[in-house]
């Protein structure tokens, strides 16, 4: 069993910069997952923000690319979303996920863009 704890969410100006951290605690394969950030606004979908492999791959949604960057500390099980150039459209509430044998979600972070 995998627990996901997210933090780093808040307030922050459009083009400004934000990171989000996410804390995986349990039973962690060495490989075999995937560990991302979803996001979801008011009234929307759920929406693919990036994700990371247990080898190093990552992707990254069209609406992100170029300005998020993901990556993975494998020592210490944490997943960070660094955030630059943020714009209005990015506010959602922001969610770590582990799909593995089994797929977790974390309680989620909210980030809101706002001048």
């Amino acid at each position: 069993q995998v627990q996901l704890v997210e933090s780093g969410g808040g307030w922050v100006q459009p083009g400004g910069s934000l990171e989000l951290s996410c804390a995986a605690s349990g039973s962690i394969p060495s490989s075999g997952n995937t560990m991302g950030w979803y996001r979801q606004g008011p009234g929307k979908e759920r929406e693919f923000v990036a994700h990371a492999t247990n080898h190093g791959r990552t992707t990254y949604g069209d609406s992100v690319r170029g300005r998020f960057t993901i990556s993975r500390d494998y020592v210490k099980n944490t997943l960070t979303l660094q955030m630059n150039c943020a714009k209005v459209w990015d506010t959602a509430g922001y969610y770590c996920d582990y799909r593995g044998g089994h797929n977790y979600w974390g309680q989620g972070t909210q980030v809101t863009g706002s001048s």
